[in-house]
C-alpha cells in the first residue's frame, strides 16, 4: 500500500519538532497581541480564485463536493483570514491573526516540501503602515532567534520598485508584460540566466532589455551600499524602503538586506516583500510574506490594508538539522523499571501515580529484562528501579540518567510527594 504522491507520514520525532516551532510560535505571537485563529481547512473554489483567478487550480487540490459545489483545500493561511476579516464589518482595526497548521499544494515535491506541509503565518488588517510591515519583520527574525538559529538573513525588496524598473527599461506599462517578466525575475534562484533568457525569448521577449532586469534582480545588500554603485534616484519606492529600514534599525532588527531579486510569486502582493533565508544553506527560503492590499479590496473591502508572513515548518526543521540543533523535548520524562513480576506490579502502580503527578512516566509493558529496559529509558531524565532487595526494606532505586549516580528513595517519598524528589521543570 502506498501514499499519494507527494504525501508523507509524520512520525513522533517530527511531530515533536513541529510541536516544538508551534510552541515558540504561539508564545511569541501572543507577546505580539496576535489573536490565534485556525481558519477552515476547506473553502469555495471561488473565494481561493478571488485574486489569481483560474490559473490557481494549477497549484492546489480542488474538487466537487456531493452537493455539486467546487470546492478547494487551502493552500495557505492568508487567503482564509482575509476572506474572515474582511466580513467582520464591525472589527476594530488594525487587528491581528496568527495560525498554524497544514496546508495542501500541487507542487513539484522537494526537499522541504510535500503537497502537505506545515506553515506558520501571522497578518495585520487596517490603516497601511511602515510600523506594521516592521512589526512583521521583527515578529519574524525573533521567532528565529528564539529557535537559535544562526546565520539568518531577511532579504527585503519592494514591488512597485521592480514594477516600475521593468516599465522604464521595456517602455511599456503593459500589466501582462511586467507580470511575466516578474515570473523571470522569480525563478532566477531556480534557475541559470541563461535558462531563463531562452524561454522568455520564445515568448517573444527582447533578450537584452530582460537580460539588464535579470542583472538588476542580483543587486543586494545594504542601503549605503546599493547607493554608493546604484543610480537610486531613478528608482520608485526607494524612499519607502530607507524609512522601513530606519524604522527596523529602530527597535534593533539588524539581520536585513536590499536584495531587488525578491519580487514573491503570487499575485496579490502590492508592495513591501520580504524572504528569510539562511546564508549558509541551499535550501530556499524559510519564510516570505509583505504588503498585500489588492487582496482585501479584491474582497470588496478598499478602506482595508494588509501586511502578513508565512513560515515554511518542515524547512525550518531542515535548517535546525542542518546547523545541529536539538531541541531538549524528552528530558522531562522519567521511567519506570522493574526485575521480576512481582516487582512489575509496584512499578506499575508507581508509574500511575507519576502520571497523576503530572509526570510524563513511561514503562514497559512488555516483559523486557532489566536490561532491554535500560536501553529503552535511556531518552528519560530519571529512572525509577523497582528491584526485590530494595522493596523488602521499603525502597526504589533513582538513577540519574544525566549523571548516572544512583540513590535510595522510600516509596512513600516518590509516591506521595515526587516532585520534591525528581528535580524536574513540569508545565
Amino acid at each position: 500500500m502506498e501514499l499519494p504522491r507527494g504525501m508523507k507520514d509524520f512520525e513522533g520525532a517530527e511531530i515533536a519538532n513541529i510541536e516544538h516551532i508551534r510552541s515558540h510560535f504561539k508564545q511569541l505571537s501572543s507577546l505580539y497581541g496576535f489573536s490565534f485563529m485556525n481558519p477552515s481547512p476547506i473553502e469555495l473554489l471561488s473565494v481561493l480564485e478571488t485574486k489569481s483567478g483560474p490559473t490557481i487550480r494549477d497549484e492546489i487540490y480542488f474538487f466537487k463536493d456531493k452537493g455539486n459545489r467546487e470546492i478547494a483545500l487551502r493552500f495557505d493561511f492568508t487567503m482564509g483570514l482575509t476572506r474572515y476579516m474582511t466580513s467582520q464589518k464591525s472589527m476594530r482595526l488594525p487587528a491581528k491573526f496568527s495560525a498554524f497548521g497544514g496546508v495542501f499544494r500541487y507542487d513539484e515535491p522537494q526537499k522541504g516540501r510535500y503537497r502537505y506541509f506545515h506553515q506558520w503565518d501571522v497578518e495585520i488588517y487596517g490603516k497601511p503602515t511602515i510600523e506594521s510591515e516592521a512589526e512583521i519583520i521583527e515578529l519574524t527574525s525573533r521567532l528565529f532567534d528564539s529557535l537559535l538559529l544562526k546565520n539568518i538573513t531577511i532579504d527585503i525588496n519592494h514591488r512597485n520598485l521592480v514594477e516600475s524598473y521593468i516599465n522604464k527599461i521595456f517602455d511599456s506599462k503593459d500589466f501582462q508584460l511586467v507580470a511575466d517578466i516578474l515570473r523571470a525575475v522569480d525563478k532566477i534562484q531556480k534557475k541559470s540566466k541563461n535558462e531563463i533568457l531562452k524561454e522568455f525569448q520564445e515568448k517573444g521577449y527582447d533578450s537584452d532589455k530582460l537580460e539588464k532586469i535579470l542583472d538588476f534582480s542580483q543587486i543586494k545588500g545594504t542601503i549605503q551600499e546599493i547607493e554608493q554603485n546604484f543610480d537610486t534616484t531613478q528608482l520608485e519606492s526607494w524612499d519607502y524602503l530607507k524609512s522601513l529600514f530606519d524604522s527596523l534599525e529602530n527597535i534593533g532588527v539588524s539581520n536585513v538586506r536590499i536584495n531587488f531579486g525578491i519580487v514573491r510569486g503570487l499575485d496579490y502582493y502590492s508592495g513591501t516583500v520580504f524572504e528569510v533565508f539562511d546564508k549558509n544553506s541551499t535550501l530556499g527560503a524559510l519564510a516570505g510574506g509583505g504588503r498585500y492590499d489588492t487582496l482585501t479590496k479584491a474582497f470588496g473591502r478598499d478602506d482595508i490594508g494588509a501586511t502578513g508572513v508565512a513560515g515554511g515548518i518542515e524547512r525550518i526543521i531542515l535548517t535546525m538539522q542542518e546547523q545541529a540543533i536539538i531541541p531538549e523535548i524528552s528530558h522531562n520524562r522519567v521511567s519506570v523499571l522493574y526485575i521480576n513480576d512481582e516487582t512489575q506490579k509496584v512499578a506499575m502502580s508507581i508509574a500511575s501515580l507519576l502520571r497523576l503527578n503530572n509526570i510524563p512516566t513511561d514503562i514497559d509493558l512488555t516483559g523486557k529484562n532489566l536490561k532491554k529496559q535500560m536501553e529503552t529509558a535511556s531518552h528519560s531524565r530519571f529512572c525509577v528501579i523497582v528491584a526485590p532487595k530494595e522493596l523488602e526494606i521499603g525502597k526504589i532505586v533513582l538513577r540519574n540518567m544525566k549523571d548516572g549516580t544512583e540513590t535510595q528513595v522510600d516509596i512513600e517519598t516518590i509516591t506521595d510527594d515526587p516532585k520534591s524528589v525528581l528535580n524536574l521543570e513540569m508545565p
